[in-house]
């Protein structure tokens, strides 16, 4: 007689939060997603007044790298202590750090000063992105979880609006320096959430084995490369000493990370993951994601301020077509997978109208018609919103909840690689090529008493026309040409995508790749159980799970120990 293995409804209410709670949890992620991505764009549109400020117009890129070169480096941290440790309390400390960052900010009297709290919020920020999205996945089965990511990717999307306008705001009123004091009671709401609605299901940790040279080595791998390209061809020539010395360190740490993660007992990034062919294919297509979104998204509120000649506040407003479009295709694109657990053909789709929007604004003038510019900034949208929250999703319903932390925060940090590739080179390129063109194009004493280096749209607008049109063309001459050469990079991420592996959604916790492989060995294990209406249930415990066969049906319920 054959047995029938079915999931008991006692083990779904203790290892999956009801509606209610998973809301709760929900509510507080969101929260810190937004603080976290509000700060990624809030300073686009203050840039061009921070560094006139400052005098620091030459170091204008590093207000946006450092961020996202310190976020890049602590998340594969953050994920594998919060696989070790938990989650809850590392996602506080994470908010906290944040904060202690903004204080830094806030108080920054110098470009120096200022770059390093924009760092130390980074490393804070890092940890509230990664966290976010392993918590979700630890209480949201795969199959529902793709409306939930969705809705995040439409968090992104307003706090991107928001945060150009908001940067904006303060640098038209009160001052630049709120976008960063506007955090501390963002935080404290963030932290308040955490504490008192973020209610994981509970896990039995062993003691954690760190892997504190990986980690060293990885951070040292991630800050040499994004240093040769920021300073590539910009601060030194790319044959100077300082740049083959970035380039040969990145090269060996990078051999010498792979040596010691092959021998580490609890690797920060397990080689184990690069085995998982999806893995790879959406990991590569994430990283030319992050180069073609922040190449745009860094320097086009400053690029619509000097060519247009709109405020910082309008600049940030000019940035809503394309974050209403990502938000549509983002909670569209998430809904339709949750409901048809279909999921591949959306982000290829997604690469290709990302690479139209691409190629569209790399046709840009001076004298395009701003309407015109706002519908290319939504075609790169719509592209960017049907594929940035799917590629996690995939990698998410690869792996058992139990490393579930350490493969997204590995997928997302070669994406934050390409967020930091793409915001220093599109700078390295636009600020070399505006110096040039500057240099070869603006007459002597051009700019009166201010130098090149202090320029704000409030003295280019004061300008006499000659100087001002030999600015305003500079800025569009070099910045729009670069977006063409992210068109081919977008186009290989969507043959890429072709090869992906569509497997189904899992529909309970735990039911990744390699769980759903222990779940079979057990189902064919049962079906040889016999039913003995007269006998007490039997418990087995094979490979991690405990299954009770209750001989008077012949039905076999597992959960995990």
């Amino acid at each position: 007689m054959t047995t029938v293995l079915t999931r008991p409804r006692q083990v779904e209410e203790a290892g999956v939060p009801s509606t209610r709670s998973v809301l709760l949890v929900f509510a507080g992620l969101m929260v810190a997603m937004l603080l976290s991505s509000l700060d990624q764009t809030i300073f686009s549109t203050a840039l061009p007044t921070i560094v006139g400020e400052l005098n620091g117009v030459e170091h204008m890129l590093w207000v946006t790298t450092a961020y996202i070169l310190a976020s890049t480096i602590v998340m594969p941290v953050y994920g594998k202590l919060g696989d070790l440790v938990g989650r809850k309390w590392l996602f506080v400390g994470a908010i906290s750090i944040f904060l202690v960052g903004s204080v830094m900010g806030g108080l920054a009297d110098s470009m120096g000063t200022l770059i390093a709290g924009r760092a130390v919020q980074g490393l804070g920020g890092g940890g509230l992105m990664i966290l976010a999205l392993a918590i979700i996945a630890d209480v949201v089965p795969a199959r529902q979880r793709g409306k939930y990511s969705g809705i995040m990717g439409a968090v992104f999307a307003v706090s991107s609006v928001a945060g150009p306008l908001l940067g904006g705001y303060f640098t038209d009123g009160p001052g630049w320096r709120w976008a960063f004091w506007m955090n501390l009671p963002l935080g404290l709401i963030a932290i308040a959430s955490a504490v008192f609605f973020l209610k994981l299901p509970k896990r039995e940790y062993s003691k954690p084995r760190i892997d504190y040279p990986g980690m060293i080595v990885l951070a040292l791998a991630a800050t040499s490369l994004v240093l040769f390209t920021t300073w590539g061809g910009n601060t030194y020539d790319w044959d100077s000493p300082v740049i083959i010395g970035l380039i040969v360190a990145t090269v060996v740490l990078s051999g010498l990370f792979v040596f010691i993660e092959s021998r580490a007992a609890e690797p920060v990034i397990p080689l184990k993951l690069f085995r998982n062919r999806n893995f790879n294919l959406t990991t590569a297509a994430g990283l030319i994601t992050g180069v073609a979104m922040f190449g745009a998204l860094a320097y086009m509120p400053t690029y619509l301020q000097m060519v247009t000649g709109v405020g910082a506040t309008d600049a940030g407003l000019l940035m809503i077509p394309m974050m209403g479009a990502l938000l549509i295709s983002s909670i569209g694109s998430g809904q339709i997978v949750s409901r048809t657990g279909k999921y591949k053909v959306i982000p290829i789709i997604g690469m290709f109208i990302t690479a139209l929007g691409l190629f569209l604004l790399s046709t840009l003038t001076a004298t395009t018609a701003i309407w015109i510019m706002c519908a290319f900034l939504a075609v790169m949208g719509f592209g960017l919103g049907l594929s940035m929250q799917i590629l996690t999703l995939v990698v998410q319903n690869s792996f058992p909840r139990a490393i579930v932390g350490t493969a997204t925060s590995s997928n997302n940090f070669f994406r934050q690689i390409g967020s930091s590739l793409g915001a220093a080179i599109v700078g390295s390129l636009f600020v070399s090529r505006l110096t040039d063109i500057l240099s070869a194009n603006l007459p002597a004493g051009g700019t009166g008493s201010t130098g090149t280096n202090s320029l704000t749209p409030a003295l280019v607008a004061a300008l006499p026309d000659a100087a001002r049109t030999v600015i305003v063309n500079a800025y569009n001459d070099a910045l729009a040409p670069i977006f063409l050469f992210m068109v081919p990079l977008v186009l290989v991420a969507a043959v890429l995508l072709m090869f992906v592996v569509e497997k189904p959604l899992a529909t309970h916790i735990d039911e990744g790749e390699g769980e759903q492989s222990l779940n079979k060995e057990m189902l064919d294990e049962s079906l040889s159980v016999g039913a003995n209406p007269t006998a007490e249930p039997v418990l087995s415990v094979r490979t991690g799970l405990i299954r009770v066969i209750d001989p008077s049906d012949g039905s076999a319920q597992a959960t995990r120990i």
